[in-house]
């Protein structure tokens, strides 16, 4: 895509350069303090709260926060804030019904917890696989949004950036597991945090000194030449008859010269170029608001049909998703306490509330300021050109590449967390448990969503994340909610939760991420329920645990009573103790 910005490649390279290197330098500090099996797993559960809020905040804000949610508010809108909101929200849910009990477990993962919960080595391995497809999900879109930055930023192709991440990241986890990461993710929130927050309270003063209106009437407008590159199949739609210039194909056909578009959808291929001259209306991406007034009022939706399904369908996702996000609960285990995991939950909130107030700011301004991004459905490249595209040259190059340090913090902190959840389960569950056990499974579980990311077709990268949400909503949630307040829980009732929940919302998940379906079928249900699937796949989850727990036979009253106990009594009273596993160093 080519955009009439200002950046500089010495800039760009020397940020994103500086940025690999303090990754690297912390996580080798990191690696001098990580001598154990413990240190790799939970860092020996030493970590206070606030440092601990820093780290999980630094690996949750991953690509779909720094770059997807600015996008996806400049294409859709006010729907879109739903995707801050339940980020942000699904961190209360986790305080109140999950975090403490979860660390007074002494487990050292979900699987774990789950053999502990209900005594059952099978639904261990099973929740061990569940924990793997979910990482690997989550990981694939990190790593296609390095690939997209960089591309962007530099002209690469999309798998430089790709494998670039990928090495530093297997690296830093093989090294040094939980203990080197807990350093480096602490960092890159504060790094992030800059890098969205300097950018957007500049534009905000910039947006207020040139009194720009948001609400119109008017379609999105370019106040200059513009050239846009379709790097992707898309459908745009146009609200009045318009010349543009095309050479590509549009509609199926080839075309060079200007084109008058008539109102209505319209198809262009990849490796078509637009150019529009300055006051040209920007076609937008057929589904997204095509002007100031519907952008600006909610019930559109994300495109497609039944809009209200999907808004109520993302916040089950978002709300419940986060209680069962591996690379979250793994978390909780390095707490010395539960008093310490909710001091830490609470903390969360406010770092991440706080962040998400500035990719709100820069969705708006790119909607106002880069809406040609709105043509190419790559909306998530709004954050990396905005400051190029709004600013005079130096403070446009220094700011750009700010950014682009933050976006490179995104990328590997969000990583080096999923891929310690994927090794840490590979190397206790399928391996003997010992570092060098861990360090092969950090190379293998790294290696293989990184060869996905080059090769699955890429969407907008929150809508990626919002698909790895409902597969963990669908999955692990019900298992740690109904295992830690529901004493009726057993073991077949939570295995069938966790295949019901899996294939339900794990299919929808593949069919999206393979082209989705057609969206006439049906009055558009399959395609919608398919893009969107916790709304179905959650209630699923939970009734069939529920009702298989109901007709199978319990466990011990009372050995469920002294699990309970434990779960729930204050640490002060010395009821439970951590479960140490016959985990060797070498």
């Amino acid at each position: 895509m080519t955009v009439n910005t200002v950046t500089s490649p010495v800039l760009t390279v020397a940020a994103l350069t500086l940025a690999a290197l303090a990754t690297v330098a912390i996580g080798v500090y990191g690696v001098r303090l990580a001598r154990t099996t413990s240190d790799f797993l939970v860092a020996s559960r030493s970590v206070g709260p606030r440092w601990n809020a820093a780290a999980i905040s630094g690996e949750y804000l991953s690509a779909a926060s720094f770059l997807g949610v600015a996008g996806l508010i400049a294409k859709f809108g006010a729907d879109a804030l739903w995707y801050p909101v339940g980020f942000t929200a699904g961190y209360l849910a986790l305080l109140l019904f999950v975090a403490a009990p979860l660390r007074r477990s002494g487990a050292y993962t979900v699987p774990d917890f789950a053999e502990f919960r209900l005594g059952s080595l099978r639904l261990r391995r099973l929740a061990a696989v569940v924990v793997v497809l979910i990482c690997g999900v989550y990981l694939i879109p990190q790593f296609q949004g390095a690939g997209l930055t960089l591309r962007i930023l530099l002209g690469v192709p999309s798998w430089v950036g790709a494998v670039a991440v990928g090495i530093i990241v297997i690296a830093n986890v093989a090294g040094g597991g939980m203990r080197s990461i807990t350093l480096v993710q602490a960092f890159q929130y504060w790094l992030k945090l800059t890098a969205v927050a300097l950018p957007a309270l500049v534009l905000l003063g910039h947006f207020l000194s040139a009194d720009r209106p948001l609400g119109t009437a008017a379609p999105p407008v370019v106040t200059e030449r513009t050239t846009v590159d379709i790097t992707t199949d898309v459908a745009v739609q146009i609200g009045a008859a318009q010349q543009v210039s095309i050479t590509g194909t549009l509609d199926g056909q080839a075309v060079g010269g200007p084109v008058r578009l008539a109102p209505g959808e319209h198809d262009l291929a990849s490796g078509t170029q637009l150019v529009l001259e300055p006051g040209d209306a920007v076609p937008v991406v057929a589904g997204a608001p095509a002007d100031g007034d519907a952008w600006l009022s909610p019930g559109g939706g994300f495109g497609g049909n039944h809009a209200l399904y999907q808004v109520y369908s993302l916040i089950i996702a978002t709300f419940l998703g986060t209680m069962g996000l591996p690379h979250v609960l793994v978390r909780f285990y390095t707490n010395p306490d539960g008093r310490a995991a909710r001091i830490t939950a609470l903390a969360v909130i406010g770092l991440v509330g706080v962040f998400y107030l500035f990719p709100t700011l820069l969705g708006v301004f790119a909607r106002l300021y880069v809406p040609q991004l709105l043509i190419t459905g790559t909306s998530d490249a709004a954050v990396v050109l905005l400051p190029g595209s709004v600013l005079s040259s130096v403070p446009g190059q220094l700011l750009a590449a700010l950014v682009a340090a933050g976006a490179m913090a995104a990328f590997l902190s969000t990583s080096s967390g999923l891929l310690v959840s994927i090794a840490g389960v590979l190397s206790t569950d399928m391996l003997r448990g010992r570092i060098r056990d861990f360090r092969v499974a950090a190379l293998v579980a790294g290696s293989v969503p990184l060869g996905l990311s080059v090769t699955v077709a890429s969407l907008d990268l929150s809508r990626t994340v919002a698909l790895a949400f409902s597969v963990a909503a669908s999955t692990l949630c019900p298992l740690l909610v109904l295992g830690i307040w529901w004493r009726g829980l057993t073991a077949a009732g939570a295995a069938t939760g966790l295949v019901v929940g899996g294939l339900t919302a794990g299919s929808a998940t593949v069919v999206s991420v393979l082209g989705g379906v057609s969206g006439d079928l049906l009055g558009g249900w399959p395609a919608v329920v398919l893009g969107y699937p916790a709304a179905v796949s959650v209630p699923l989850a939970f009734a069939s645990m529920i009702l298989t727990s109901m007709l199978t036979r319990r466990q011990d009253p009372r050995t469920v009573a002294r699990i309970f106990v434990r779960l729930h009594a204050p640490e002060r009273m010395g009821m439970g103790a951590d479960r140490e596993r016959a985990l060797r160093s070498d």
